[in-house]
């Protein structure tokens, strides 16, 4: 029986590493993966990695036209890598192709004027201040 990742360690949802060595790299073919419904309207994500134990997770984000994102605080750093369309806050704009990190303890909110696909990677979870995630 191979060596496989636990999946309680590092994985990618929808994407089965099980013939794979705990050392291997993974290779995700990210059209095959399913786009995931949020529970804010119009953002949907695909999971390209994500680390229960550790809180670490990489996604695409695609946001439809005016879609918002409530109130949040960034528990550690957050990086976002627009590749489509534009994000917004109270401090800017990302456009396509710019890229914008948060530190550890900022809060927002942010919205899509015109819709988006962005790149994002957390290292902890966001804690929501408002909206269906509120703590």
């Amino acid at each position: 029986m191979p060596d496989t990742a636990a999946k309680t360690g590092p994985q990618t949802p929808n994407f089965d590493d099980s013939a794979l060595g705990a050392m291997s790299t993974r290779y995700v073919d990210v059209d095959a993966l399913p786009w995931i419904d949020t529970v804010y309207e119009g953002i949907d994500m695909k999971i390209l990695l994500k680390d229960e134990a550790r809180g670490v997770m990489t996604a695409l984000f695609r946001w439809q036209p005016g879609a918002r994102l409530p109130m949040h605080e960034h528990t550690d750093i957050e990086q976002s890598y627009v590749l489509e369309g534009s994000l917004a806050d109270h401090e800017g704009v990302c456009g396509a192709g710019q890229y914008a990190w948060r530190p550890a303890g900022s809060t927002h909110e942010a919205w899509s004027p015109d819709g988006c696909l962005l790149l994002a990677t957390f290292l902890k979870p966001n804690k929501f201040l408002d909206g269906p995630e509120a703590e």
